[in-house]
């Protein structure tokens, strides 16, 4: 069992211990975990993707990405906010996402808000929450170890 460190891929390069169970998560570990995302749309996605990841694993919804990008037109936010009706029930169909009427129903209405705020808002309005980079602690420098001092064992959270 790990304390949290990372351990070395099948490739040998470091990772969080959660990234190593599948290749959706070492692919995701390695591509965007961890890293910032910008632009209304790709906001509304993750932040749509997390409300349908509510009471499930997150590696259920990476593998209906696909499937969810394709219901909902991208996760463009102009897009989502002209779905009708229709577009509601063939949503609640689709075998290809998480069929639940309350969170379709909180995207539907998330996007319908989102179209009325001017391009940057949400982007602006999500990233004014984050630290200064300035405060966050920055990568441990191995050259500077000594044997005297081991190494700080931080845990890598989970996604």
């Amino acid at each position: 069992m790990s304390d949290g460190a990372a351990l070395a891929g099948p490739d040998g390069a470091p990772r969080c211990p959660w990234a190593l169970s599948t290749p959706d998560y070492v692919a995701y570990h390695d591509e965007e975990w961890g890293r910032p995302v910008h632009g209304d749309d790709a906001l509304f996605e993750r932040l749509s993707l997390e409300a349908f990841q509510s009471g499930l694993s997150w590696i259920t919804i990476l593998r209906r990405r696909p499937g969810f990008r394709a219901a909902f037109a991208g996760f463009g936010i102009a897009a989502v906010a002209e779905f009708t009706d229709a577009d509601r029930e063939r949503l609640l169909a689709d075998t290809g996402i998480i069929r639940n009427r309350a969170k379709i129903d909180a995207t539907l209405a998330n996007a319908r808000v989102l179209a009325g705020w001017a391009p940057g808002d949400l982007d602006a309005l999500i990233w004014s929450h984050a630290p200064d980079p300035a405060d966050r602690p920055g990568p441990e420098d191995p050259g500077r170890r000594t044997r005297r001092r081991p190494r700080s064992r931080r845990p890598c959270p989970r996604p």
